[in-house]
């Protein structure tokens, strides 16, 4: 890390190469849309990206993930491009990113580790920074884990004897006792969180929360019906905190509108049981809106992610209102014709507030309607 903080410094950016590798196994998604998505992740980290590297195999090579010839490639690459990074557009194991940092004498980081960076830079409240810590904590002991036979130098012989797998364990121990803090401190936030949600329930002020794609427009949206002040970048992740406001639709009724972190493609599981406590606001509302960015090219591949993640979260019964954002960004050929399959639905600009009334009136018509009671499970 010594050299990201010297880049830092000087505010020159590092100079990333990205890498994508194309198997056989099911994705929603193709590898051109995740590598595009991986450039806007490297970009809102703080690097620039000088170059991309893409290999189709049946499966990932079990040393390096790539073959031999791509490494080499990856090599003449990195210099040719004065590369000082290689982000891969996969999860890496311990070892396969050991042994590509020897080969290639550069630093590997894979998607996930490249996602924790991100939420590191965007938590600011006590709780953000519990959460990406508490996920910071279970990343890294994965890595130690991998760490084991280096460190150790199992096998025998001279050279083997030492304390290499004292300090292993000892370091494993240490992370998995501040996970243990960690997990504690967040279990008061959950509680408090809960008390806050029993208090609200109490209130009968039935609660709509912003769901949605990162940098779908969900901040500018709670900005503009409660005229709030939320961070609304042009980047994913711009912020992470829940926040709840009070609004009064256009026919009086009032509703608590809660603005929760995007989710994404391949969102790591760290980050999804770190920030579990926030994510259950999603469960006590009343009404979820998907907020949709229209403009992007894969919204029906970002639509898949996000129900993906609602159903880890036992949230996908809940009723939904899809909000197809940014029609004024589409081009000449206006809506697409396939938006139909996503009902109920309403398009609108949060940028420029159009559409919105028609959205209030919506939004209190479906809570109107009786609930529907959960499926009932054997």
């Amino acid at each position: 890390m010594i050299d990201r903080e010297i880049h830092q410094m000087f505010n020159d950016p590092e100079k990333a190469i990205l890498v994508g590798v194309e198997t056989h196994i099911e994705t929603t998604v193709s590898p051109e849309e995740s590598l595009a998505e991986l450039k806007r992740l490297t970009e809102t980290a703080g690097a620039q990206m000088v170059g991309q590297l893409v290999q189709k195999r049946s499966a990932p090579h079990q040393r390096y993930y790539l073959g031999s010839g791509k490494l080499e490639e990856l090599k003449a690459l990195v210099t040719a491009q004065e590369a000082n990074l290689i982000v891969f557009d996969v999860e890496l194991s311990a070892s396969q990113q050991r042994n590509l940092e020897a080969e290639l004498n550069i630093k590997v980081i894979d998607r996930t580790e490249l996602i924790l960076d991100i939420f590191a830079q965007h938590a600011k409240t006590r709780e953000g920074k519990l959460q990406v810590a508490l996920a910071q904590s279970s990343f890294l002991l994965t890595r130690l884990a991998g760490h084991g036979a280096s460190l150790s130098r199992l096998g025998g012989g001279i050279g083997t004897r030492g304390p290499g797998e004292t300090k292993l364990e000892y370091d494993r121990r240490r992370i998995r006792d501040q996970i243990v803090d960690l997990q504690k401190e967040l279990e008061k936030v959950r509680q408090e969180r809960g008390l806050r949600r029993a208090n609200r329930s109490k209130s009968q002020i039935p609660m709509v929360a912003l769901v949605g794609y990162t940098n779908s427009g969900k901040s500018t949206l709670f900005n503009s019906l409660t005229k709030a002040n939320l961070l609304a970048a042009d980047k994913l992740f711009a912020t992470l905190d829940p926040t709840i406001r009070r609004l009064t639709l256009s026919d009086r009724k009032t509703i608590l509108l809660s603005d929760t972190v995007g989710f994404i493609q391949k969102l790591p599981h760290q980050l999804i049981a770190a920030f579990r406590s926030t994510l259950e606001e999603i469960s006590s509302a009343n009404l979820l809106l998907h907020v949709v960015d229209l403009s992007s090219n894969y919204f029906n591949d970002q639509i898949t992610a996000v129900k993906q993640v609602l159903a880890e979260l036992n949230c996908e019964d809940k009723q939904m209102l899809t909000v197809f954002n940014k029609t004024d960004k589409l081009g000449k050929d206006g809506l697409p014709k396939t938006l139909a399959q996503h009902a109920p639905y309403i398009t609108i600009s949060a940028l420029y507030q159009t559409g919105l009334t028609k959205l209030q009136e919506q939004i209190s018509t479906i809570l109107d309607q009786p609930q529907q009671p959960p499926p009932a499970t054997l």
